[in-house]
């Protein structure tokens, strides 16, 4: 089908968040906070509504934008269930998945081949191994500390128990208030990531079957573009989608398509052993000319793979490659000084600025691209890859599903 340039008066967008276990709740106040901040530097209008659709979270977004009116009916596509489920670990089982997703990584060479893309992510994988490490430490050198004390005023065997009691109440102390800490929540991501050695387990390819079906309805509507944007580990669930979505076919007159990733960490998984089947998606997508793919990252995101090309750094690049367009959102020009200086340290912060508003806007505006009256691939028509994207294969395993 040959895409329509006319301007886009009615769109549908689909966000897939990454491994997070919120109320979808916290994105529309995002977008209503952030878009009203981009409105005002940029010049334009934008309005959230409630949802006139019936179905899962979202909202509606009236915009005047560059002359025109859009509207768009944005919907949140849910995992946060199974987030939550895979992260109702106690303290010993969380330990456990330390051990396991270690030697997942180490003993497949996944990790090594990972550090030769971009130190941030792996930082910030190896992060929560060496923070729980250290608050295993403190709490075992606290323990020993109590029980060596009282070993002279009471049986060894009640110093002991005291020094054990001690150790388990450090720990979870520590986890109480790993919500400025972020071990846990980091160690079980990459652990739901490493499970099935890359592979998708059965409660969230079913969930990615029940997210077909509402893009697939909103390509047989009205709407003159129907964009998913798949955000951190959404951004792989969001390709996958697509990717079945293609092979089951499309209809012959649709809205256009599009696929914007932000932020990803593709290689995580597809690098592991047994992620064949994301393989052959990233295959598939880059090489059609069904949709159009853009990936946006920033070396300041230090919890991304910034401008590694997620389909040539796994090794799966087809003949002819057209996609992704890999561009930058080069946070140290399209952020002020000032404002670089306050969030520059505030990793997780800068891991959702591709959703938030730039005081200095270049090319990229989250909100232009889902609520204003161009496709997404008319509005980077043209646009030059960044230069100093990565896309040398670095991937071990490159079989892939047939």
């Amino acid at each position: 089908m040959a895409e329509t340039q006319d301007t886009v008066r009615r769109r549908v967008v689909f966000y897939i968040p990454g491994f997070d276990p919120f109320h979808p709740r916290r994105y529309r106040e995002l977008y209503r906070k952030e878009g009203a901040e981009q409105a005002s530097v940029s010049g334009y209008h934008l309005t959230l509504r409630p949802r006139k659709a019936a179905g899962p979270y979202g909202w509606r977004v009236e915009a005047e934008i560059d002359g025109a009116a859009v509207t768009t009916e944005v919907e949140v596509l849910v995992w946060s269930d199974i987030v939550k489920d895979s992260m109702a670990q106690g303290i010993a089982a969380t330990y456990l998945q330390l051990l396991r997703t270690a030697w997942v990584y180490i003993a497949t060479g996944t990790l090594f081949r990972l550090m030769r893309l971009r130190k941030g992510p792996i930082l910030a994988a190896l992060y929560p191994v060496a923070m729980l490490l250290a608050q295993a430490g403190v709490a075992g050198l606290a323990g020993w500390g109590v029980a060596v004390a009282l070993m002279a005023a009471v049986p060894g065997w009640a110093a002991a128990a005291a020094g054990v009691t001690l150790a388990v109440l450090v720990l979870r102390l520590f986890k109480r208030h790993d919500n400025r800490l972020y071990a846990y929540y980091l160690m079980h991501d990459f652990a739901f990531t490493a499970r099935d050695r890359g592979a998708y387990p059965e409660e969230l390819e079913a969930r990615l079957a029940a997210f077909r079906r509402r893009i697939a309805a909103a390509l047989a509507g009205e709407a003159d573009e129907v964009l998913v944007v798949g955000h951190s580990s959404g951004a792989h669930l969001a390709v996958s989608v697509l990717a079945d979505l293609i092979r089951g076919g499309l209809p012959a007159s649709r809205p256009a398509l599009g696929l914007l990733t932000l932020g990803h960490a593709v290689p995580m998984a597809a690098f592991l052993p047994d992620a064949h089947r994301l393989r052959a998606d990233l295959h598939l997508l880059a090489g059609t000319d069904t949709l159009a793919w853009v990936d946006v990252s920033a070396p300041g995101d230090g919890c991304s793979f910034a401008l590694c090309d997620p389909v040539s750094v796994t090794g799966v690049a087809p003949p002819g490659k057209r996609w992704p367009l890999v561009i930058s959102a080069a946070f140290t020009r399209t952020l002020s000084p000032e404002r670089w200086r306050a969030l520059r340290r505030r990793y997780f912060r800068l891991h959702f600025q591709y959703l938030c508003a730039f005081d200095r806007p270049g090319d990229y505006d989250y909100f232009r691209v889902t609520a204003g009256p161009l496709t997404l691939r008319d509005r980077f028509a043209g646009r030059a890859p960044s230069k100093s994207r990565i896309e040398t294969p670095a991937n071990g395993h490159v079989t892939m599903a047939a």
